[in-house]
């Protein structure tokens, strides 16, 4: 397998034995509960800045809300219309900072289409405005407002039915679920103890379950960033801690389609509500709804309606869309209040409990890079550098030997999930080069990426694999889960 030189990759296996005994023997600086994008950026964050730390999760890394976003890293035009401007703002320099330093593998630019309709909610004058604004906040030129026949070049299954124009304007896509696990691996590499699989089920003192019994975790600072479990773990603190969030349901649905598409779309349903049609992968992704969930986060599930009206509102400005390949819901973490939760602002809560637990409820994929520095500044940790770090991957992009054995679309895959650690990842083909079989039909995944994510980004479960760790789940045959 000529390219490869297995004495550029690093070697270092998941030893879960090995974590175990350091999570029972250590005393940690902080224990930061909750695998997704929030708490593995506070793990980042924290770990570069010298504090030994342990990370749980009750299930797999990036499990929920992580790995089932929109897949977007974007400013959010649609927060300008509900007066966000400071985190429209924030987000823009956020994706900035992800596109050029932290993950540019895995965070990438795509122009918009934003589409007006002669019966939509908005007029072209009042959309080319907010362009502008847009525009000004993200550093960036924009083109404002195309015709028909340009926009129908960049999507060709564009609704051109009473069309009048389209906005034109950049954000960016990503894997969510690798963004997670990269910021997770960063943490690691810096000592940090990582345990996926883990609940806690007490606070005073810390107990921990996994593998089949319990036990105890001394740390100075706990911060729970649990995601949509967030009140569930300030009960254990406090029986008596009141609500602190509420939650909203967000259902995607995937089809066939997207790869001619030059752009994705932002399409208007009222003054508020917008879903998108975005090519990721190869396929064509389609949401979200934006329901409020009552029941516990472990009730949350996909329902024929759910489909439905994503199908419904993608056809707003999507024609010829084939039937449903997979689905899958997130749940969002809201701040409390009266009102939809369209039009809830998509702010972050901070609450210290009784015992000084930091509690971090909400925000945005986009921004979680500043939620973690104010995690631990709320943590009372001094001396934050907001300086951006590249994670694992991310640098030495345009220097990679690869093996002759792949052809440019894997390559390409390969590097958007793995940027320079493809190496790392395809090392073991050398001496087997059935590891670079696909994975499963019809997609680019190759068998190695399967060893790897056992032996060195802790999956457990073929779930964590084919869901989290490759894009396996798009296959259009099923996988075995």
């Amino acid at each position: 397998m000529p390219g490869l030189d297995e004495s550029s990759v690093d070697q270092r296996p998941i030893n879960r034995t090995a974590a175990l005994e350091r999570l029972e023997a250590t005393e940690f600086d902080l224990l930061v509960i909750g695998g997704g994008i929030v708490g593995a950026g506070i793990a980042e964050a924290a770990s570069a800045h010298g504090l030994h730390i342990a990370l749980v999760d009750k299930g797999d890394f990036a499990g929920e809300t992580s790995s089932a976003s929109s897949k977007l890293i974007h400013g959010g035009l649609r927060y300008l219309r509900l007066g966000d401007v400071g985190l429209v703002r924030e987000a823009h320099h956020e994706r900035r900072v992800l596109m050029n330093v932290v993950a540019p593998h895995l965070v990438r630019r795509l122009p918009f289409l934003f589409p007006l309709y002669e019966d939509g909610p908005y007029r072209p004058w009042f959309v080319q405005s907010g362009i502008v604004v847009y525009s000004t906040l993200a550093r960036a030129k924009l083109n404002g407002l195309v015709g028909a026949e340009r926009a129908e070049k960049l999507v060709p299954q564009l609704r051109d039915t009473r069309l009048r124009a389209c906005a034109l304007y950049e954000d960016a896509w990503t894997n969510d679920g690798r963004l997670t696990l990269a910021n997770i691996r960063a943490a690691a590499d810096r000592g940090a103890t990582v345990l996926n699989y883990a609940e806690v089920v007490g606070l005073d003192p810390v107990e921990v379950a996994v593998d089949g019994r319990t036990i105890q975790v001394r740390a100075k600072a706990v911060v729970n960033a649990a995601g949509p479990w967030v009140d569930r773990v300030r009960r254990l603190e406090d029986p008596r801690a009141k609500p602190s969030m509420r939650l909203s349901k967000g259902v995607h649905v995937v089809v066939d389609g997207g790869e001619n598409w030059g752009a994705a779309l932002t399409i208007p349903h009222d003054k508020i509500r917008v879903s998108f049609a975005v090519p990721w992968e190869g396929m064509l992704l389609l949401g979200t709804t934006d329901t409020e969930h009552d029941g516990e986060p472990d009730t949350v599930s996909v329902s024929d309606t759910d489909v439905a009206q994503v199908l419904d509102e993608a056809s707003v400005a999507v024609e010829g869309l084939g039937p449903p390949r997979a689905s899958f819901v997130g749940l969002r973490v809201l701040p409390g209040g009266e009102g939809g939760t369209a039009s809830a602002k998509r702010e972050t809560v901070f609450s210290t409990g009784p015992t000084g637990m930091v509690s971090v409820a909400g925000g945005k994929l986009t921004t979680y890079r500043r939620i973690a520095l104010d995690a631990l500044d709320h943590l009372g940790v001094r001396g934050l550098s907001k300086r951006p770090r590249p994670l694992p991957g991310a640098t030495g992009l345009d220097r990679i030997a690869w093996p002759d054995d792949l052809d440019t679309a894997t390559r390409n895959h390969l590097l958007h999930l793995y940027g320079s650690l493809a190496l790392e990842m395809l090392a073991p083909a050398t001496d087997d080069p059935s590891l670079l079989e696909p994975l499963v039909p019809g997609r680019p995944d190759l068998r190695a990426q399967e060893l790897y994510a056992r032996t060195h980004e802790w999956a457990r479960s073929n779930e964590d694999i084919f869901r989290r760790r490759t894009t396996a789940w798009l296959a259009a045959s099923g996988i075995p889960v």
